[in-house]
């Protein structure tokens, strides 16, 4: 099949390439724009996914950029959780080769619901567990690196609303404060694409054309999307989180 794109579908992809790194920089869920697209333009499910899944790291990447100044002087932590996630990745990664395409699918609306739920409890929940344990601040215990891992395997599979499965996960069980975390799930997010994103090269089951021009959009809509993140309210980024996890849900069920 001719996978080559024209100028106009180019064009297409570069901006839904932009718009995903603005979302994934800010919530998480950008996936929902681009691997449409793919789809729309004539891609297989799973070659859309892997070239989705290339072409968005540098965005991801891009978007931790931007909370550099906030993660600064957390290395250890930060490991802990990359390496989570990186096992997770390779795990969901390895999921999407084998397992049957609607298989993992059927639960990503529940979990993406979980997530929601968990970001809007989120403020109360945090209080009744530092009331509990008023040393729980930036401690990563073992349900943490769980979830976190858990979410590495979703994202490795498939990724959308990764991100607002990392919100939800961090704001509860590590830290109220949704701009660190922001940063800290753009890192971890980008970690698990990058790693899928190896493997699915290495494998030689991606289209180049599409995940370069996504890979271009991505960088500067990770950028603006990072800077712009750390400069919204808590609850203006919670209602934003909560928006965009409601419409993953129903494009997921549609």
């Amino acid at each position: 099949m001719d996978w080559t794109l024209g100028l106009g579908e180019s064009l297409v992809v570069l901006a839904a390439g932009a718009a995903a790194g603005g979302i994934n920089a800010v919530v998480g869920s950008g996936t929902l724009v681009t691997f449409p697209v793919l789809l729309a333009l004539g891609y297989p499910p799973v070659v859309a996914n892997v070239s989705n899944t290339v072409g968005l790291v540098p965005g991801s990447l891009s978007g931790a950029y931007a909370y550099r100044k906030d993660l600064a002087g957390h290395g250890p932590l930060l490991l802990r959780l990359g390496t989570a996630s990186v096992l997770g990745a390779i795990v969901g990664a390895v999921l999407l080769l084998w397992l049957p395409p609607g298989a993992f699918k059927a639960i990503v609306p529940v979990l993406i619901g979980l997530a929601l739920v968990l970001v809007v409890a989120q403020p109360w929940l945090a209080r009744r567990l530092a009331a509990r344990q008023p040393d729980r601040a930036h401690r990563v215990g073992p349900l943490l690196l769980l979830g976190v891992f858990g979410a590495g395997v979703y994202g490795g599979y498939f990724g959308a609303a990764q991100g607002v499965l990392l919100l939800g996960l961090l704001g509860v069980l590590l830290s109220t404060d949704l701009v660190w975390v922001n940063g800290i799930k753009n890192l971890l997010a980008g970690l698990v694409n990058g790693v899928a994103a190896l493997l699915f090269i290495a494998l030689g089951m991606v289209a180049w054309q599409p995940a370069l021009l996504i890979a271009a959009g991505s960088v500067a809509g990770g950028l603006v999307g990072g800077r712009w993140g750390r400069r919204l309210p808590p609850t203006a980024l919670r209602a934003l989180i909560v928006v965009i996890g409601l419409a993953a849900i129903l494009q997921l069920l549609t």
